[in-house]
């Protein structure tokens, strides 16, 4: 299968078609298409722009563009060609036939990036995965490496023949990963269900890549994962618990990040992990407000929740980086939202604040009394509850309790028919 990262660095050509968008669109997907070559550990030596009504179906871009394409390839050294869309196989393959490069589209661009950076077992297996998914339908196409076409006209040659073995092999492979990926989400799934019996409540983290997801579940858990100022840095889910303000626990789920046009391929290989949002009570949807086009990310990212069936979840938008905030950056007050630094102290206290507010929205209140050998049941309370009141009488020996609790879990229903009790 063809990579762009078969040595340390490879030298790179964008090529872009500009279709619909308007300039500044065009520009800012150009500059994110060279993000993920950077990424993918190429130099980006050359772009190479059209402006067309629909790309060229043999080519995706003119013949006039092909041919500076050729020159551009002889001054510059090229190793790889970069396009800024999804190609079909006949367009891969008629590319290289002209240029004898190799032809790499925006999808297996993402795939490559994914497959360098997948680190479990299950983020290894979904991106095998979705690159055999991708790689299948385009085994004619790719290059002299794998075009084995031979026999002449009229008969299965012995290319023929190859070709259909690669194809049983990759299908073979395909029902192999498929078969270990099921025992993996079944495993995903019965900690997920057990998660839901000890009825802690779940905030998923979501955004686009590169937002600061990462960085704010480290700060709000005071755990260590990975960081990095690229894009795709978190690949394998990541849950944490951490403390709100009122002491209740609450588990927070790092997940894979989105970006505009990700494939369907690896929206389909990742949906088990995906899925982990809609097992959430509460989408934490993390935005950089340092990017110029963080309306176009925020739109992205909101797009992929209704897709994966998660948009009735309460969402709390977090406008993160807002120290290096972009001079054009409005927020969407239309929607419940923050403006943080995930490095301020006092930002991520407010941000604990805010999930506590949201959070409430969605339980009931409570007030019970409790007795000094209900030690139990208390402790459930400061740990499963917002509690806003809580003191000792005197008098009657218990303790007073003011609380929100979820009113769907075993212990809502405790303290509702306890407060029920107690009125009477």
């Amino acid at each position: 299968m063809q990579e762009i990262n078969h040595r340390e660095t490879e030298n790179v050509v964008l090529i872009g078609c500009q279709l619909e968008q308007d300039d500044l669109s065009f520009e800012r997907s150009m500059d994110e298409l060279k993000s993920l070559v950077e990424t993918a550990k190429g130099v980006v030596v050359g772009t190479l722009t059209q402006k067309r009504q629909k790309v060229e179906p043999s080519t995706y871009i003119g013949r006039g563009k092909i041919e500076e394409l050729l020159v551009m390839l002889d001054e510059k050294h090229v190793d790889t060609i970069v396009f800024n869309d999804e190609l079909s196989p006949s367009q891969i393959r008629n590319v290289h036939t002209r240029t004898k490069t190799t032809v790499v589209d925006r999808t297996q661009l993402i795939l490559d990036i994914f497959a360098q950076r997948a680190r479990s077992r299950e983020g290894k297996l979904q991106v095998e995965l979705a690159q055999l998914s991708y790689l299948l339908p385009r085994l004619a196409g790719q290059g002299l490496a794998l075009s084995r076409q031979g026999g002449g006209i009229g008969s299965k040659g012995p290319g023929e023949t190859q070709l259909e073995s690669d194809r049983r092999h990759i299908r073979r492979r395909m029902d192999e990963i498929k078969h270990q990926l099921e025992a993996v989400v079944g495993h995903r799934e019965r900690y997920r269900e057990r998660r839901k019996q000890n009825e802690t409540f779940q905030v998923a983290i979501v955004g686009y890549t590169n937002a600061g997801k990462s960085t704010i579940l480290n700060r709000l858990a005071e755990v260590e994962t990975l960081e990095e100022n690229q894009l795709f840095a978190t690949l394998d889910p990541t849950t944490r618990q951490f403390n709100l303000p009122s002491g209740m626990k609450v588990l927070l789920s790092d997940t894979v990040g989105f970006i505009q046009d990700l494939p369907t391929t690896l929206v389909a290989a990742f949906r088990s992990t995906l899925e982990e949002l809609q097992g959430a009570n509460m989408l934490l949807h993390v935005v950089d407000s340092s990017n110029p086009d963080y309306i176009q990310h925020e739109k992205t990212v909101k797009k992929l929740i209704s897709e994966l069936d998660a948009e009735s979840i309460p969402q709390l938008i977090v406008y993160n980086k807002i120290e290096q905030k972009d001079p054009d950056f409005f927020p969407n007050h239309q929607e419940d939202s923050i403006e943080i630094s995930a490095f301020d102290q006092e930002d991520l206290l407010s941000l604990k604040e805010a999930i506590e507010e949201k959070l409430m929205e969605q339980m009931t209140e409570y007030h019970v009394r409790l007795r000094a050998d209900e030690g139990r049941l208390l402790s459930k309370c400061r740990e499963m509850t917002v509690i806003k009141k809580q003191e000792w009488d005197e008098e009657i020996e218990h303790y007073d309790i003011k609380g929100f609790v979820l009113s769907n879990t075993a212990l809502g229903h405790e303290l509702r028919i306890r407060s029920i009790v107690e009125r009477k």
